[in-house]
């Protein structure tokens, strides 16, 4: 019997005076921001952090033995033990930053597919990858002689298991690289399944994070992944910082991906030697100031809950569904069981484009294109969606006046 009790509902209208941006007026309308995928707004903890440590503090780090110097770099490492602690990572030293999940993959592109992987070995990605998670696969293909293999999507949007077994059969397949959470289907993958069959036929594991990790909790332990990224800007925190997670066993083995300063351990005109992890694979200056404001935005995460942010976006998404399935010449892609807080659609006799317009006019933010998914729309046979998305401070009313609006655009191409 399960006694636990269901997370109270959010207080929406708190949680949104939390966000200044949300205040602003377009063209006499209050502003409904549904584009939380592409990014997130920011609340004012994670503004007051930034400004603080710009205006209070501000030094470089690990390098310094002045007091403003260990405060900041107190303050950054601080972060590094919020990530860890964010996703259940076993080691801190395992959190290495990046400037966004496009760098954390394309580290892992480099340093584990040139450094690791073997020409004639194969990654397997999937269909519904953003292009973060494609091209540096490509690139890695082109330069080292890796296969590329694909596993398909359901007409559903959800992951082909028994495809992607087929595709694993050989056991040639070194890393299955597949995105946690669709940006465009908003179709969540089993990750636990996934990683235990990779597992099972020899493969390593990585899990693009970006969109999964503002809408549900994260474990990486659980779901036993052996490398997992997302990035800060859409998870309330500032651009500029993101975050690779490896297996420590599996980073120790890679070797450094750009290299420079605070990297290395010594050098001499003849060689240098490296930095421990996770110092190995963070040359220069980092994102001092965005890693600060990153760890305010996992605070404010975990201040709300991931609970309540789940059931409050589940919710949402299924009003939104509700709803759009009403209006003729609608059509949402993708219809999978398990998915978050993104709606990808169509409009007969309208280009995405001009759907976004019209929407704008009327102050509802949404984005319009390929979502850097070319591939995935070409599989559903269309050249760009409208896509609305949602965040912790996005309300029914909001998905209300996304459809009423979208009903009278309906009227205006037909």
């Amino acid at each position: 019997m399960n006694d636990a009790s269901p997370p109270a509902p959010l207080d929406i209208a708190a949680l949104r005076e939390e966000f200044p941006i949300l205040r602003q007026t377009v063209r006499g309308r209050r502003l409904v921001f549904l584009d939380s995928a592409a990014s997130a707004q920011k609340p004012r903890v994670v503004i007051a952090a930034m400004v603080q440590a710009m205006e209070t503090q501000y030094a470089n780090v690990h390098r310094g033995l002045h007091w403003m110097s260990e405060r900041t770099t107190d303050a950054y490492e601080g972060t590094r033990d919020a990530v860890a602690r964010l996703i259940n990572a076993p080691d801190r030293h395992e959190i290495v930053f990046t400037r966004n999940s496009t760098e954390a993959i394309n580290l892992v592109a480099h340093s584990y597919g040139r450094g690791v992987l073997r020409p004639g070995q194969a990654v397997v990605v999937s269909e519904m990858e953003h292009h973060s998670n494609l091209v540096p696969w490509q690139m890695l293909r082109d330069a080292h002689g890796i296969e590329l293999r694909v596993a398909p999507v359901s007409d559903a949007g959800e992951l082909d298991m028994a495809a992607l077994e087929r595709l694993l059969a050989d056991r040639r397949v070194g890393l299955v690289a597949v995105t946690h959470m669709s940006n465009v289907l908003g179709s969540y993958t089993p990750a636990q399944r996934i990683a235990a069959l990779a597992h099972d036929h020899g493969a390593r594991v990585l899990f693009d994070g970006s969109q999964a990790i503002v809408h549900r909790r994260v474990d990486v332990q659980a779901i036993d992944a052996d490398f997992y990224v997302f990035t800060g800007h859409k998870l309330y925190g500032p651009t500029g910082i993101g975050v690779l997670w490896g297996r420590r066993a599996l980073l120790d083995a890679m070797p450094p991906f750009l290299g420079g300063g605070d990297m290395i351990s010594s050098v001499t005109w003849e060689r240098s030697t490296w930095a421990d992890l996770p110092h190995k694979f963070e040359a220069g200056t980092p994102a001092i100031i965005e890693a600060i404001g990153l760890g305010a935005a996992i605070g404010f995460v975990e201040s709300v809950g991931y609970d309540a942010i789940a059931a409050h976006e589940a919710a949402l998404t299924e009003h939104a569904l509700a709803r759009l399935s009403v209006i003729e010449g609608v059509h949402v892609l993708g219809r999978a069981q398990d998915r978050g807080g993104v709606v990808s659609f169509t409009l007969d006799r309208a280009h995405a484009h001009d759907v976004a317009t019209l929407l704008d006019r009327q102050g509802i933010a949404v984005r319009a294109g390929q979502h850097c998914a070319e591939p995935l729309m070409r599989r559903f046979g269309v050249d760009s969606t409208t896509r609305a998305s949602f965040g912790v401070y996005t309300t029914g009313d909001e998905i209300d006046q996304l459809a009423d609006t979208l009903a009278r655009v309906r009227e205006f191409f037909a």
